[in-house]
């Protein structure tokens, strides 16, 4: 296997910063290439994910915590091991009711969330 940037196989959560979101909430961005993006979202308690849409398919596993989760205008409490897929421009939110982690998988990567 020939890859040009060896750097880019391995990730060391220690050696990416978070950039903050607002007092409650937190990303940090664990690698992308252009079709596929892998996000790290801290969240304290009270802390939210908006109602929003966006072209990208994302597939979210909860790491940790618990989180009301609303997918379509359905809302449903998710913990730690559980997960939620999101087609293509549905409408979509998350508020954490107990501190915890979402890893965000997106498909394509999401470019507004590159800052050079």
């Amino acid at each position: 296997m020939n890859v040009e940037n060896q750097k880019s196989l391995f990730i060391n959560n220690d050696d990416l910063s978070w950039e903050v979101i607002d007092d409650k909430v937190k990303r940090k961005i664990m690698s992308h290439e252009p079709s596929l993006m892998v996000v790290k979202v801290a969240f304290k308690t009270g802390g939210v994910g908006p109602i929003h849409q966006h072209v990208h398919v994302q597939i979210t596993h909860v790491e940790s915590g618990v989180f009301e989760v609303e997918i379509d205008g359905q809302k449903k409490v998710l913990k730690a091991g559980d997960a939620f897929h999101i087609p293509s421009n549905i409408l979509h939110g998350a508020v954490c009711i107990e501190e915890g982690v979402l890893i965000d998988v997106f498909s394509p990567m999401r470019e507004d969330f590159i800052h050079n």
